[in-house]
């Protein structure tokens, strides 16, 4: 452990230094604040003992230097020691950054007791930085996993309902166009009943993965919105370039070849994709309706006879 002496008086820094070194403590001295200064920059120790009158700039000046150059979560204990009694220059010392104020000429005994209150103090702070970054780490980590749904590994119903908000609003404030895919895999209760959960389970799996894939743009989001259904929510993008990112995806699905054979319009597992795109306005109420005239484009493309792409231009009237 390095501690920092700041004393232009050699005979008093000698007696500081040795006292320190008999602590187990490895003494540095610097002889005014300048050098003082650059010492705790190149050493980083683990206490100041910093005397107040020196020539040039004085010791508050160099304590409160050293504040501002420490980091955030950073503190290195000053203790002030001056041959000043005043409460005066107490007070200003702790103002300046000072944690402690010793009467010069310094007892061995008081400058060990304080040594070993400022290295518990310190102990203590340390742990619970330490602590802190970990706790922070973790709600980091707990608000990434409330955002990602757990079989599939893309994002959830509730990262996509936020993101799409936030879409809505830039859109409506450019004067962009946002479109969204609602995505529905084809006779999936059957594939689950005759293949079993966990064959089910791979299958959404390699079709997140693929529909993830098949996104270029960065912001682009892919989701899983519920069972078997997924959602493409596309920014920037009108009806026809939102049908064709769609129409890309089901072929992607399809060339996956997954095999299928309780499905009834493929021998391989395919999906049906709803598409609808809006030009949100400032006044909008929200992005409802983009969801709405999904859904409806989706119940088409299922009823048209699935592994196909429907279309719906929100607001527009269902044809």
């Amino acid at each position: 452990m390095k501690a920092l002496v700041i004393e232009d008086t050699v005979t008093s820094a000698t007696l500081v230094c040795h006292q320190l070194q008999k602590m187990g403590l490895e003494p540095l001295h610097a002889r005014d604040g300048e050098a003082g200064i650059e010492a705790f920059k190149q050493h980083k120790p683990d206490l100041v003992l910093l005397d107040i009158i020196m020539p040039g700039i004085d010791g508050f000046e160099v304590a409160r230097r050293i504040r501002q150059m420490e980091r955030n979560g950073e503190w290195t204990p000053i203790i002030f020691l001056s041959a000043r009694t005043s409460d005066t220059d107490l007070e200003k010392g702790i103002e300046v950054g000072g944690d402690d104020y010793l009467i010069k000429p310094v007892s061995e005994v008081v400058l060990a007791a304080k040594v070993r209150a400022m290295q518990r103090i310190a102990q203590m702070r340390y742990s619970l930085v330490v602590l802190t970054r970990r706790l922070d780490e973790a709600n980091q980590e707990l608000k990434r996993l409330s955002s990602v749904d757990g079989l599939t590994g893309i994002a959830n119903r509730r990262r996509m309902d936020d993101v799409l908000a936030k879409e809505w609003r830039r859109a409506a404030r450019i004067g962009e166009p946002i479109s969204m895919l609602l995505i529905d895999v084809d006779f999936f209760k059957q594939f689950n009943d005759n293949y079993g959960h966990q064959v089910g389970d791979e299958c959404l799996r390699a079709v997140a993965r693929t529909l993830d894939s098949g996104v270029q743009r960065p912001g682009d989001l892919v989701a899983r919105f519920g069972g078997e259904e997924f959602a493409v929510l596309l920014p920037q993008t009108d009806l026809a370039g939102a049908c064709q990112v769609a129409e890309g995806l089901r072929g992607a699905i399809e060339g996956l070849g997954i095999t299928h054979r309780h499905s009834e319009v493929a021998r391989t597992v395919t999906i049906s994709i709803g598409v609808s795109s809006g030009l949100p306005k400032p006044e909008s109420a929200g992005p409802d309706g983009l969801v709405e005239a999904a859904d409806k484009a989706l119940y088409a493309a299922k009823r048209s006879g699935r592994n196909r792409v429907s279309a719906f231009e929100s607001g527009a009237p269902e044809k």
